[in-house]
């Protein structure tokens, strides 16, 4: 299959291109600079150039291509103003995408979060939530399933808060980067919040399968590790930068700080079981262990 991939040259998108290139499937790439689009030609992959607000470029690219795998974000968390932006930006690519593939039965897989459950592990069978800083991202996606209904055959690829490779990413990579930027590896609460996991290697393996074989209008947990405290997190990178690690108020962490100091633990046990899917490579701890740097 020929997939179209939208931010195919990120942390997350480079491992999925370089999955599915692997299983013999070919990429088109949205690439909006010089440099990701060289990333992606030299991965194997042709490119169309442009962003998510690129429409007319993105209904382009989707009418030549057989599937789609929706990665782009802006990640700009430094106001709830640009968070929103951000969402609605990126819910007109979604749609877009989606309405070009309507009674076509072509898969569109698009990424999502994993949701926090009071007392437990989330699994793959409970509702995204739809309010708080996020929330539009949960409608969006939940919106997007329901295009199973029109001939869409659309999966939600739920990743952990930390999505990880070479000692970097997600929620543990932010606050590496807040810890080499205050002099201090902090933690909201009293840090026994668990954050999950995965590295982007296996979260790759799980995007291919779920364009391979994932029925319409299905969730899947790209869950490798269920649940690390904060507070290891934080002790590992300030080991490893050579920083005091001390809990912090949750409004040293900006307009994370909340979702930051929620545990949130997750399973991906369904997913290994019905998609065959079975993380292999470094956990969050052991990864920040091996390739975290001062």
């Amino acid at each position: 299959m020929q997939i179209f991939i939208t931010g195919g040259t990120g942390l997350i998108g480079s491992a999925v291109t370089a999955e599915l290139l692997g299983a013999g499937h070919s990429v088109l790439a949205l690439t909006r600079s010089d440099s990701s689009a060289a990333a992606a030609q030299q991965a194997g992959a042709s490119v169309v150039r442009g962003d998510l607000s690129a429409l007319d470029v993105i209904r382009r690219a989707v009418e030549q291509s057989d599937g789609a795998i929706h990665l782009a974000f802006s990640n700009d968390f430094s106001s709830t103003e640009a968070v929103t932006a951000s969402i609605v930006e990126e819910t007109n690519a979604i749609t877009a995408i989606g309405e070009i593939f309507a009674g076509s039965d072509r898969p569109f897989a698009v990424v999502s979060g994993t949701p926090w459950i009071p007392g437990r592990s989330s699994t793959e069978s409970d509702p995204l939530p739809t309010d708080g800083i996020v929330g539009g991202r949960g409608r969006t996606v939940t919106a997007t399933l329901a295009l199973a209904e029109r001939g869409v055959r659309t999966s939600a690829i739920r990743m952990p808060r930390t999505v990880h490779n070479n000692g970097t990413g997600g929620f543990a990579g932010l606050l590496t980067q807040i810890a080499r930027q205050s002099g201090v590896s902090g933690y909201p609460g009293d840090g026994a919040q668990r954050w999950p996991a995965v590295h982007a290697l296996d979260a790759a393996v799980l995007f291919r399968l779920a364009l391979e074989k994932a029925p319409a209008g299905t969730s899947w947990h790209a869950v490798g590790d269920e649940g690390d405290a904060v507070k290891d997190i934080a002790a590992v990178i300030g080991r490893k930068l050579g920083l005091p690690v001390q809990q912090l108020p949750e409004e040293s962490f900006g307009p994370l700080g909340e979702i930051f100091a929620t545990d949130q633990p997750s399973s991906s046990a369904y997913t290994q079981a019905q998609l065959g899917w079975t993380p292999t490579h470094l956990s969050l701890l052991d990864d920040l262990e091996a390739n975290l740097t001062a």
